[in-house]
């Protein structure tokens, strides 16, 4: 049997560095994306020129009847086999002050972020509890643990994320699931492309950005049989950046 692994968001950033890695740990990589079929086959490309094992699963994880409509045709072609590790990673922003944010920018950040991590874990919580086996990982940030003025839709759906991470780790537990978060400071990607670098590395004591691979470096651990005793943490990997 193959040990499937789900990355929503996999076509670029933080997503791609997590499915060529996880690809590397010998999983089979579901990678997932809602468009840009490009940058998609971009990432399958590059774990099959490695060895390595992966698929494409498109849906939008923002809407449930796309999230359950593609789970159950993966589980109709593929009747043996169960998805072990799902990592949500898939997440957009939409930054405003409060006081300007408009109706769209708070419910896609809240219908993408937040809602999509409670329909592809819903949607698969019971085969990993029936397998008695399975990973959740789910990517957060810096900003659901300190909040960040000008991202209150964002920071409150990764603090809801951070939150629903340490209770159902108490649920799922005992069927040896384990639940954890990975929360990111400052990463070279598309999403901080356009922050002001030079002056916010000095905030951090490494005094540099984050690369996605080495995101993706903790990832594969926390996957691992080796972080079999972890669960219901939230680990930062931020360079030193105080967010408490």
């Amino acid at each position: 049997m193959n040990h499937y692994a789900l990355v929503t968001g996999a076509s670029r950033g933080i997503g791609k560095a997590i499915a060529v890695e996880l690809a590397k740990s010998g999983f089979h990589v579901l990678i997932n994306f809602k468009s840009g079929i490009e940058a998609a086959n971009d990432t399958l490309k590059i774990i099959e020129d490695e060895g390595g094992k992966a698929s494409l699963l498109p849906f939008d994880a923002a809407s449930k009847e796309s999230v359950r409509n593609a789970l159950s045709q993966w589980k109709e072609t593929h009747p043996e086999e169960h998805i072990y590790c799902l990592v949500n990673n898939a997440g957009i922003t939409r930054d405003n002050l409060l006081v300007f944010m408009e109706d769209e920018q708070w419910e896609s950040v809240i219908n993408t972020n937040l809602n999509g991590f409670y329909y592809l874990t819903r949607s698969l919580i019971q085969d990993m509890i029936l397998n008695k086996e399975g990973r959740i990982i789910n990517i957060v940030s810096l900003s659901g643990l300190k909040g960040q003025p000008g991202q209150v839709n964002y920071s409150a759906s990764k603090g809801a994320i951070i939150a629903a991470t340490k209770a159902l780790a108490q649920e799922v537990g005992k069927k040896k699931i384990t639940v954890n978060a990975v929360a990111p400071g400052f990463i070279s990607t598309d999403m901080t492309s356009e922050l002001p670098e030079q002056e916010l590395k000095k905030m951090i004591p490494l005094n540099r950005f984050g690369k996605a691979e080495e995101v993706a470096h903790l990832v594969a651990f926390l996957a691992s049989p080796k972080a079999s005793y972890i669960t219901g943490e939230i680990i930062q990997i931020n360079g030193g950046l105080y967010t408490r």
